[in-house]
C-alpha cells in the first residue's frame, strides 16, 4: 500500500484529529489506543502515542498509512530499530473474538480490539442457497443419478461458517504483524473443556483441588445461561451455582443439572422440586427445563476451530503459548480487572504482566461484512429474478464500502460528509454518515479516506472502565459475572 497523495493526507490528518478529539471528550478525557509507524521500507517500528503522530504528520516528517488501524508512515529508513518485546494475545469466541497487543516488560496494553464474525450469516446464505437450488432441481423431470459417493472432503476440512471465523483471525494477526514488531502470540486454547465438566475425574486431583478449580465450570454456567438468574433474570446481584435438581433429591453434579440463581431464589428454593417450585410459572419451568439439557452452539464452534486456529498461528513462526479460559479468568481476578471482553483478552495465557496498564484505550470495534456475493442477480422468495445484472465493481475508482470524506461547497447539500459509500453508475454517490445517508453526491467531492477490506470499524463509544478506577496500576472489579 503507497503512502496518502497530499490532498488525501491532509483529510485524513484532520479527521484523524477531530476522531481523537471526539474519543476524548466520549471517554471522559482520555486518549485513543498508541499509533503504528512504519519506517520508509515499511518495516514495522515501536508503536507511538498519538500526540507525537500527530506532531510527525504536521511537520511532515510521516503520512498516513492506513487508517484502521491508524498506521503512519515516515519518511526516512530506521536501521537497526530498538523495539520493546510486544505479545499479541487471541480470546476466540463464536461470535467475537478479542484481540490484544501487550507489552511483556512494562505491562502496558498497545492496542485492542474485538472482531465480530459472520458465522452465522454464511450459514444462513447456504441455507437459503441449498434450498433454491432443491427447488430448482425439483422443477426438473430428468432423473440424476446421486453424487454425493463421489465427493470427498481435503484433511482438516470445517464447514464454511467455521472456516471463515478461523481466517478472520488470521487475517488480523498477519495484518497487525505487517504494522507491530510482534515477537510471540497467546491463545486462549480451551474455553470450555466439556469432558472434563462431564466426567471430572478424569482431570486427578491436581485439577480438581488446585488454584483454578471451579473456574472453567462457572464459565460454561454463566455462558449458557447469559449471566442472569435463571429464575428471576436478574443480573445486578452476585451469582450462585445451583442445582436443578437438588442433591438431597438425588440430583448429581453433572453440568446439565447445574444452573446460575441468585442467593435470594437459592434460599427460596431450598431443596424444593424445580417444578414445584415453579409450578405457577409454567412456561419459565418449561425453558428451563429444555435449556438445561440443550448443546451450546458457541461453545461447540470454539472447540471445532480451536485446533485448527492453534495449527495456523504454529505456521505462523512466532512462539505461540496457550491458556485455558479458566486461567484467562483466574488472571483478570487476581488483578483485580472488571469483567470486559478486550480485557479479558489482555489476560489470556501464564506471561500475563502482573501489572497491566490500560489506562486510556479505547478498542476497535471490527465487524466482517465479506466483499459481497457472486450472485449476479437477486432473486425472490419462490427462486425467480427481481434484479438486474452487476455492472461494474468500482466507478471513478470508488467502490461500495470505501470510508470516504465529500465536501460539498454549495448547493442543497452543501457541507462536509463522512462515512461509507454506495457507488452508482451515474458517478452519483450515496454516503452513509452517523446522522443517515445523504443521496445524490458528486464523485468529484468525495476523497478516499480507506478502501474497503471486507470489515467495517468504529471505536467503542462506552465508557470501557470508569475513569475513576484508571489511576492506579490496576483496575478495581466490578463483578459482573459474580
Amino acid at each position: 500500500m503507497r503512502p496518502a497523495s497530499n490532498l488525501s493526507r491532509n483529510v485524513v490528518e484532520a479527521n484523524f484529529t477531530c476522531e481523537s478529539r471526539e474519543c476524548e471528550n466520549t471517554t471522559g478525557g482520555l486518549i485513543l489506543s498508541q499509533v503504528f509507524v512504519l519506517d520508509s521500507n515499511k518495516q514495522p517500528l515501536a508503536p507511538t502515542h498519538p500526540a507525537r503522530a500527530r506532531l510527525l504528520l504536521t511537520a511532515g516528517k510521516a503520512a498516513v498509512f492506513k487508517r484502521f488501524p491508524f498506521t503512519i508512515i515516515l519518511k526516512r529508513a530506521v536501521e537497526n530499530p530498538q523495539c520493546p518485546p510486544l505479545r499479541l494475545k487471541i480470546d476466540p469466541g463464536s461470535k467475537t473474538t478479542g484481540l490484544a497487543i501487550v507489552s511483556d516488560a512494562s505491562g502496558e496494553v498497545i492496542f485492542a480490539a474485538e472482531l465480530s464474525h459472520r458465522g452465522h450469516q454464511i450459514r444462513e446464505r447456504l441455507g437459503k442457497r441449498r434450498a433454491v437450488r432443491r427447488s430448482r432441481r425439483q422443477r426438473k423431470t430428468r432423473y440424476r443419478k446421486p453424487r454425493f459417493r463421489n465427493r470427498r472432503r481435503r484433511k482438516g476440512w470445517i464447514a464454511p461458517s467455521l472456516e471463515s471465523r478461523v481466517n478472520n483471525v488470521i487475517t488480523w494477526v498477519r495484518r497487525l504483524m505487517c504494522l507491530c514488531p510482534i515477537s510471540a502470540i497467546s491463545q486462549e486454547l480451551v474455553k470450555f473443556d466439556l469432558q472434563r465438566m462431564e466426567n471430572p475425574e478424569i482431570a486427578g486431583v491436581q485439577y480438581q483441588q488446585g488454584t483454578l478449580a471451579g473456574y472453567e465450570t462457572r464459565e460454561y454456567l454463566l455462558e449458557k445461561w447469559n449471566h442472569a438468574c435463571t429464575y428471576c433474570d436478574t443480573t445486578t446481584m452476585q451469582l450462585q451455582v445451583e442445582h436443578i435438581v437438588p442433591r438431597a433429591r438425588g440430583g448429581s453434579d453433572r453440568i446439565s443439572n447445574l444452573t446460575l440463581s441468585c442467593e435470594q431464589c437459592n434460599h427460596g428454593k431450598g431443596t424444593q422440586d424445580i417444578r414445584g417450585f415453579l409450578a405457577k410459572q409454567p412456561q419459565r419451568l418449561e425453558r428451563i427445563l429444555a435449556q438445561a439439557k440443550a448443546p451450546l452452539k458457541d461453545a461447540a464452534a470454539v472447540n471445532s476451530t480451536r485446533w485448527v486456529l492453534y495449527k495456523r498461528l504454529k505456521d505462523l513462526g512466532l512462539p505461540l503459548e496457550t491458556g485455558s479460559g479458566g486461567l484467562t479468568k483466574f488472571n483478570r481476578t487476581q488483578r483485580d480487572l472488571p469483567k470486559v471482553h478486550w480485557i479479558d483478552t489482555c489476560c489470556v495465557g501464564e506471561s500475563t504482566p502482573q501489572r497491566l496498564v490500560s489506562k486510556g484505550v479505547v478498542p476497535l470495534l471490527i465487524t466482517a461484512n465479506g466483499y459481497g456475493c457472486r450472485q449476479m442477480c437477486l432473486m425472490n422468495k419462490r427462486g425467480f429474478v427481481r434484479s438486474k445484472p452487476k455492472t461494474a465493481k468500482k466507478v471513478e475508482g470508488f467502490q461500495t464500502g470505501d470510508i470516504v470524506k465529500a465536501i460539498v461547497p454549495s448547493g442543497k447539500k452543501c457541507g462536509t460528509y463522512v462515512g461509507r459509500v454506495a457507488i452508482r453508475a451515474s458517478g452519483s454517490f450515496n454516503i452513509t454518515t452517523k446522522a443517515g445517508t445523504v443521496e445524490g453526491i458528486n464523485h468529484r467531492f468525495c476523497h478516499p479516506l480507506h478502501h474497503v477490506d471486507g470489515y467495517s470499524y468504529q471505536f467503542a463509544r462506552r465508557m470501557a472502565v470508569p475513569p475513576a478506577r484508571l489511576s492506579g496500576a490496576g483496575l478495581p472489579a466490578t463483578k459482573s459475572d459474580e
